[in-house]
């Protein structure tokens, strides 16, 4: 299909190529359109003068304020001519604030001339501090005359809307505004990418005007107007993408997976201990309902740490089992791999003894693979696989190697999706002889806008009921520096929990064998407060050791993180699990899936440097068996200080999604959407996740009936041709892949 020459026509034709390199290099603009959907971040009111008194340090801005004075000051100088150095103070203020600005040598000449007081003007540079006041070192400035050309009033001069860009130290906010003027006239060609219906049934402009009115608006109104019709266009497009994969997925051929009546699944609901919760029975259901088709099942499993999750994708492996087929569990680390396999094999009992004398009747193999296995339990592994004697595997990416081959793939379950390259997942869908069905398994809560943006091609399903017997965690934060006696008593308290018969996790942000080099502790600071900060994050060894030789003196201590040896941390966990150890003082890797039911205390070392979801997972390690459960989360942040907001969030609330909603709000979106917005064309620009949630659900359900209707969009080029700007090769490859 032909795109559209106007805004397709590259840069460098129509602002010359000097411009062009500085658009492309510094803001990833390369056509008319790509110029077009570079929004304003904001406006400013010419009447209006910006708030000074908030200027960002570091940062290069964009203000709109007035001279209040200019001193031109002469002083001795070696390398002026005739020894004479010239300084020009500008003395800029908006009401608020009042900012300096300093021009030096011969570039105050025509400043001296045109910043006198009085005069209005836009200025954008650096934001430092000298002399304890805040200042721009020669900024660029644009005037903002005042006559009334065109017929002009001076009243609506004062009002007009004078849009501020995001710009660069190279391409100030005006010029950019003096670029797109050029190229406005090519948005009256832009194709509406919308159906007619839905905009005219939303009361929606259309694309030219919208694009007209966010770039040149006359009112507020009109930016209103215009913001409302292009979140929908984001939404929607985004929603159209995920939707033509969804019925691409219902196209695939898959084998149907039914469990046989008196089965495999069977013999292991019988052997459980316990009665599923009303959830997982109903989780359940809808995965055994997918597996019953011929199509691939593409389900999200997410739920709250500690619901049950590994049990539910368990009973969906064994159905596939029961089927005649293999299914294989994806971790993202050896330590989780290993954690699983331990879990799925107790479990099972004589069920995972398939092959072995005393192995039940209906029973399986259940195999592990990882990286660091020794020749001859690789080989005799990659066998099981191959003769489709295992009918589970758990393992690495060590699963996805080429010469690891399946005798009938049916069932792939991936854990903790979000670690896993997409080539990844998709090499290892590939080993089956037809797209075997997948489940992606996630243990952080993803609020539902995210859930529909991110993982918007997935059914999904939620568990949120914790299991009969788990008990609660009380979550306490410790201010280390304000008051010490906290700590003290912190150590007490993991004293108390083992002298009670239980053990305790110490976790650390790092190893603390890494060197001593200043710039590696530098990348090691996590949290922008950091800085504030003079000393690295706590590290494990050194805590474990003083620990042991201090306040739980007398204690088994011992350590685990990712540099050890893999029968090193296998042993570690072993002994751990076995109640040998007290406390083990660990890294993050104990984040997810670790499950020692008689663990009941957290402490948290350095807790302000980690994310909200990763502390609400590493929480979730504690409380798992009948005994209440204790988080510590050690903070030497001030009380005031947004980290310590953080922690007191966690603290308050065991609600995971909740969390994730408190986490989303806090970082920027890019962060969160990860691959699925990358690049500078399909990053979300007016959409807002979190406060845009019901746009996103409308355009969710428009997008699949669009698609139904029309899967090719044969009548809507205007939205092919958007879908092809979103969907650049590295995006349309994450979305095929999935």
């Amino acid at each position: 299909m032909d795109l559209v020459p106007a805004l397709q026509e590259p840069l460098k034709k129509v602002l010359g190529p000097a411009t062009a390199k500085v658009m492309a290099e510094h803001l990833g603009l390369h056509t008319v359109g790509d110029l077009l959907h570079h929004y304003p971040r904001r406006y400013e009111e010419r009447g209006q003068l910006t708030h000074l008194a908030d200027l960002p340090m570091d940062e290069h801005v964009t203000v709109v304020a007035q001279v209040a004075d200019a001193r031109l000051h002469t002083f001795a100088s070696s390398k002026a001519p005739r020894g004479k150095g010239q300084r020009l103070e500008v003395t800029i203020t908006d009401g608020s604030g009042r900012l300096q600005l300093v021009f030096f040598g011969n570039g105050v000449h025509k400043p001296h001339k045109e910043l006198l007081p009085g005069t209005r003007a836009m200025f954008a540079g650096k934001v430092s501090v000298f002399n304890r006041r805040l200042q721009l070192a020669h900024p660029a400035y644009e005037l903002l005359r005042g006559d009334t050309e065109g017929g002009e009033t001076v009243e609506s001069w004062a009002g007009a809307l004078i849009p501020l860009y995001p710009a660069t130290a190279k391409l100030e906010s005006w010029k950019l505004a003096k670029a797109i003027q050029t190229v406005l006239p090519s948005a009256q060609e832009a194709v509406d990418p919308l159906p007619g219906s839905l905009r005219e049934g939303r009361g929606l402009v259309s694309l030219p005007e919208a694009l007209l009115k966010i770039h040149r608006p006359h009112t507020k109104a009109d930016i209103e107007d215009a913001r409302a019709r292009l979140k929908w266009d984001e939404a929607f497009v985004l929603q159209v993408a995920l939707a033509r994969r969804r019925h691409a997925e219902t196209q695939l051929p898959a084998v149907p997976r039914k469990p046989g009546p008196d089965g495999l699944l069977t013999a292991f609901d019988d052997r459980l201990p316990f009665t599923l919760t009303d959830g997982q029975q109903t989780v359940s259901r809808e995965i055994f309902d997918d597996l019953a088709t011929d199509h691939p099942m593409h389900r999200l499993l997410q739920g709250e740490v500690g619901s049950g999750k590994t049990l539910v994708a368990l009973r969906a492996m064994l159905a596939v089992v029961d089927s005649g087929g293999q299914a294989v569990m994806l971790a993202p680390t050896e330590v989780l791999a290993q954690q699983h396999h331990r879990s799925v094999v107790e479990m099972m009992g004589e069920l995972a003894e398939g092959g072995m004398l005393g192995g039940a009747e209906h029973a399986t193999k259940v195999v592990l693979l990882t990286g660091s296995m020794g020749a001859a339990a690789r080989r005799q592994a990659l066998l099981d696989l191959a003769t489709g004697e295992a009918g589970i595997v758990i393992g690495t990416h060590a699963l996805i190697e080429d010469k690891v081959q399946f005798h009938d793939l049916g069932l792939v379950v991936v854990d903790e999706q979000h670690r896993f390259g997409v080539e990844q997942r998709d090499a290892l869908r590939g080993k089956g002889k037809q797209p075997p069905h997948l489940l992606v398994m996630t243990a952080t809560p993803i609020p539902r806008t995210v859930a529909m943006t991110v993982f918007g091609d997935l059914e999904t399903s939620v568990l949120d009921q914790l299991p009969a017997g788990r008990s609660p965690i009380a979550s306490h934060v410790v201010p280390a520096a304000d008051k010490p006696h906290f700590l003290a008593r912190a150590w007490e308290r993991v004293r108390e929990e083992v002298s009670n018969g239980h053990q305790a996790y110490v976790v650390c942000p790092r190893i603390g064998d890494e060197d001593d080099d200043p710039k590696k502790k530098a990348a090691q600071r996590t949290s922008p407060e950091d800085d504030a900060e003079k000393r690295p994050p706590l590290a494990v060894l050194d805590v474990a050791e003083q620990l042991a030789k201090g306040p739980l003196q007398g204690l088994k201590v011992e350590v685990l993180h990712g540099r050890m040896q893999p029968d090193d941390k296998d042993a570690v966990m072993r002994r751990f699990a076995a109640g040998e150890t007290d406390v083990l003082v660990a890294t993050t890797v104990i984040e997810v899936g670790v499950n020692v039911p008689n663990a009941t205390a957290m402490v948290i070392m350095d807790a302000d440097r980690f994310g909200v979801s990763q502390l609400h997972q590493l929480r979730g390690r504690v409380g798992r068996g009948s005994a209440p459960g204790l988080c510590l989360l050690v903070s030497e942040m001030p009380e005031a200080s947004a980290a310590r907001q953080r922690l007191n969030a966690v603290a308050s609330t065991r609600d995971g999604f909740e969390l994730s909603r408190i986490d989303l709000e806090q970082r920027r979106e890019g962060d969160v959407l990860g691959q699925a917005q990358s690049g500078a064309r399909t990053s979300l620009r007016v959409l807002a996740v979190i406060e845009d949630e019901e746009i996103i659900a409308e355009a969710r359900q428009e997008a699949a009936a669009v698609v139904a209707a029309d899967p090719e969009l044969t009548g809507l080029p205007g939205l092919r041709t958007a879908l092809e700007a979103l969907l650049d090769e590295e995006r349309e490859q994450y979305l095929e892949k999935g």
